[in-house]
């Protein structure tokens, strides 16, 4: 029993420093000068984002693309634009997290 609420602990820990983790690395990537996790800002709140891609198979590679290479149309009329600062791990570590959101 104490093993299994020690190993339940520690993986809490890390699950929480990795989603805290990958908000620094949306700030570190200046993703947060134009988005919030829940309101939106010039672009939409990432959980307006979660909700509109959830379920979808090719979302995580959409939305990669749009990371790396900007876009245009899906969210109105301000198109976003390409982020060369970021790396295609680090594209798919933040798009991992912007669809976790609720």
């Amino acid at each position: 029993m104490k093993r299994s609420l020690m190993l339940f602990t520690v993986l809490s820990a890390l699950a929480s420093s990795s989603a805290m983790a990958n908000a620094d690395l949306a700030k570190a990537k200046n993703c947060m000068a134009c988005h919030a996790v829940a309101n939106k800002v010039v672009g939409p709140a990432y959980k307006d984002v979660a909700a509109k891609y959830a379920g979808q198979k090719d979302a995580e590679a959409k939305l990669v693309a749009k990371v790396l290479k900007g876009g245009a149309g899906a969210w109105g009329a301000v198109p976003m634009p390409a982020n060369p600062q970021v790396s295609d791990a680090e594209a798919h570590t933040l798009v991992k997290w912007i669809l976790a959101q609720k």
